[in-house]
This record gives C-alpha cells, structure tokens and sequence, in this order.
C-alpha cells in the first residue's frame, strides 16, 4: 500500500510540474507574439525574430517574410549580417588574453605592433588597451575617411560606402593609422570606433601568431558548436536582405580588414543563441572578465567592447547592438535573472536601434513583472509626494548608487539636488516633496533614474503610465 500511494505522488508531482513548465512556455510564446506585433508596428520591418533565453532553456520564433510578397520567412538558420554584435566576440578574445597574461589593460598598444606609432599618444599619454575596450582610444571613428560620402545621407548612399570599403586593404589600414592625430586625452573621452577594433584584431593576431578569424573559430564558435558562424558563405548558402527606412534593398557590407569590428561576421539565431546562452554562464571567468565594470564611475561600463553595461531594474545589463546597412540586432543579458534577449529585424533606421532597445526592456517587463495593476513610482501621504523606488531584494543591491526623478516639474534634470532620492533601507528609495510644489489637476510627466544611467520605463502594471512612446509616469495631483 505504501509503494502505492508513493508512486501515486509521484505522477501527481511530475503531473504538476509539466503542467507548469508548459504554462511557463505558453506565457513565453504570448510575449514574443505581442512584442513583435509592436516591432512590426514600430520599426516597419519585414521580418522579425527574436529569441530568448530563461534560466537555461531557449525559446526562438520567426514573424513575417524577409521580402515583402515572397512568403520567405526566416527560421533558426536563416543567415544575417550581425555587424558590432561581433565586438563582444572580440571582446572575449581580449579578456582570455588579459586572464591568460598575454596582455595588461595598462599596456600601450604599440607594444602589440609591428613598426613605429609615435602618433598614437596625445601630450605623452599614450593609447592603452583598455582606451580600446571602452571607446576611448581617441582614434578616428572610421578609416578608410568616409566623411565627404556621408555629408548626404540618401538611399544611394550605403552603396558609395560598399564601394569605398570594399577594395581598402590591411595595408591601406596601417597607413593611414601612421597618419591619425589624436585630440585628446586618451582614455577621457568616448568616440565609438570601428578603426580602434580593426586594430584589436591586429592586436590579437600579433599576440597569438593566428589569423583574427581562426581564433574565433578555436576559441568560441568551435566550442560553442556555432557551426554556421563564418565570415564568408559557401556558394549555396544565402545572406537574407535587408533595407533601409524607405524599404530600398540595402547592399551588404564589404571589407578586407581583420573583421574584429564585424563587417564580415554572418550568423544564425540559433549560433547566436549559442553565445547568449555562454554570455550568461556566471561560472566562466573570461566571461565575467568580459562584462566587468571596468572603470571608476558608479554608473556605467563598456566591459570589452560591449555598447553599455549598467544597472537597470532588473539588475545588471549588458547589450551590443548590430546595425548593418538593411538589418539590426538587439543582444542583450540580464545576468541577475539568468535572461537573455536577441531581437533582429531587416530594416536599419536611425530609429531602429532605440527600437530594438525598448522592445527588449518591454520583453523583460513581461517576463519578470506580474503585479495588479497599482500607481507606480509614488505615494501621497497627507501633505507630501512620496516619491519611491524599490529594488528587487534578490538583486546585489550594492550596486545600486543612487536613484533620482526627473520630470517636466525639475526640466527633466536628473543632476538636480532636489530630487535625489534617499535609501531608506537595504532596497528601498524615497523622496518626500510637499504638494504645493505641484499644480492641482495638472499632469506631470516624470521617470525614476538608477545611477543617473538607466530610465526607468513604467511598468506594465502601471496605472499612471502615460501613452507616448518615452513609457512616462504620470503625476497629477486633484
């Protein structure tokens, strides 16, 4: 009888926990679906695709067609250009060297090059390599010099680009890098810069005697089984097409440098998948290596090439985005919540990319956040305005330095010493303000800022988010 009613629990647990496990993945769907029909919306893309990555398992779905009218929908291994996301490859590649003792973040780059520099220093400050990993080499943002083409900005213009790029050499490179004037400082100013990764490539082969792709492929993309990453296609394999905001099919990249800056990188959702899934791996030191926070402000990093790393309310974030001339690619991850988000689209805008970015915080709200719908971000307590934030408890709140409100009523000014916030306890923010300092009946759009970086979009569950597309709290006092 005993054996009987054990093995009768253990159906009803396992009966349980699929039952859940299928809710969980059924909630997951429903959230790609109704983001990309915003993405769709927004961005004006043919095609759509975004993957995500909780707690282990991997999720991925494909929407629309990559040509309008052709019913071409994308899949798991539909190949796209995936530009700077290639960086954080790069990035990996640099943190393995520094772990490895190949090389110092201290270190001036020229002691990784073959012939003279005396150029790359500013007043005897010379470019180091950790100048290079944060954007701040002061090394021109692009070489070959693009400026004259760039001076219009039309559909014919990505096609002049290809056309400049595409017979400029390594050793066209290197000239020209004996020619750049650094004005200023480095390592006190950013300027993104593709020239400064084309030279961390060069860095890398000169440390390992390898070419810059071999590494990637011994490295990463082997390891990680992202067997249809490469640089160049197989005849019979296809690059999907992209366009631009007037939907004009857009050009491809074309270039004959070392690649560390991504103009040749092509890759599926699933490979790239593969290496948000390693992204997330708390347990390898060459990745944490990678995100670390790696300056002196409280409030953001760049990590190893990453676009941004900083606190958000989900914890920590780190994202790089893609943008190649016809499609942009969102890679994000929240290593506090074991989350990771890609989002690709064949269209590149100026918008596109502010896009991808709100849609992947949009994502996670749905994710993360499942609250009744409640006022956000303050209170009324007799004659003041509680204004009140409140971090995850399961978060590093140590991380969080400050937490600020700006809005119309302080000119959106989130240095303001007024409206800083103050901890009340391990995780929770406030700022008391009498009333009389807002308007009755009026309405004050407003937003709480983590570490004078990350603006916090109202929640889902927010009953006094506004409508515009900034995601604004409302204040009004009646």
């Amino acid at each position: 009888m005993g054996k009987a009613i054990f093995f009768l629990l253990m159906l009803i647990s396992t009966s349980i926990f699929s039952q859940n496990k299928n809710n969980q993945d059924t909630s997951l769907y429903s959230t790609m679906d109704k983001n990309s029909k915003s993405l769709f919306e927004k961005s004006k893309a043919y095609s759509v695709s975004i993957g995500i990555i909780k707690d282990g398992k991997i999720y991925t779905k494909h929407y629309g067609e990559i040509d309008k009218g052709k019913g071409n929908k994308a899949d798991n291994n539909t190949y796209f250009e995936i530009a700077s996301v290639t960086k954080v490859m790069t990035g990996y590649l640099l943190a393995q060297a520094v772990l490895d003792k190949k090389i110092s973040l201290d270190n001036d780059i020229r002691k990784y090059l073959k012939g003279d520099y005396p150029n790359l220093q500013y007043n005897g400050k010379p470019v180091t390599i950790k100048d290079l990993i944060s954007y701040k080499s002061a090394i021109p943002s692009v070489l070959p010099d693009d400026r004259e083409i760039m001076k219009t900005f039309d559909n014919n213009t990505t096609f002049k680009l290809v056309e400049l790029y595409k017979n400029y050499s390594k050793s066209d490179f290197l000239r020209d890098l004996k020619a750049v004037k650094p004005d200023t400082i480095p390592g006190t100013k950013y300027l993104y810069s593709n020239p400064s990764l084309e030279l961390a490539g060069l860095v890398l082969e000169n440390i390992y005697q390898e070419p810059f792709e071999q590494l990637l492929k011994k490295n990463l993309w082997s390891k990680l089984k992202m067997n249809h990453t490469k640089f160049t296609l197989k005849p019979e394999e296809n690059l999907a097409n992209g366009y631009n905001s007037n939907h004009v099919l857009m050009p491809h990249y074309a270039s004959k440098l070392w690649g560390s800056a991504g103009m040749q990188t092509k890759s599926t959702l699933e490979d790239l998948m593969k290496f948000l899934k390693f992204e997330l791996d708390s347990q390898n030191n060459t990745v944490q290596e990678s995100q670390r926070m790696n300056t002196d402000s409280n409030q953001d990093s760049y990590g190893y090439f990453w676009d941004r790393i900083y606190i958000s309310e989900f914890g920590k974030y780190a994202f790089k985005h893609g943008g190649a001339y016809g499609n942009q690619v969102m890679f994000s991850v929240f290593p506090e919540q074991n989350l990771g988000i890609i989002i690709m689209v064949n269209i590149s805008g100026p918008e596109t990319g502010e896009i991808l970015s709100n849609a992947t915080f949009d994502i996670s709200n749905d994710l993360l956040i499942h609250k009744q719908r409640e006022i956000y971000g303050y209170r009324l307590d007799g004659d003041k305005v509680i204004f009140t934030y409140t971090h995850d408890e399961k978060l590093d709140n140590s991380l969080v330095k400050s937490v600020a409100v700006a809005g119309t009523f302080n000119d959106w000014n989130v240095e303001n010493k007024a409206f800083q916030m103050t901890k009340k306890n391990t995780n929770t923010f406030e700022l008391a303000v009498p009333k009389s300092q807002f308007e009755k009946g009026k309405e004050y759009q407003f937003k709480l800022v983590i570490n004078n970086t990350r603006w916090i979009s109202a929640p889902n569950y927010a009953k006094n988010a506004d409508k515009s597309p900034d995601q604004n709290l409302i204040l009004k006092l009646d």
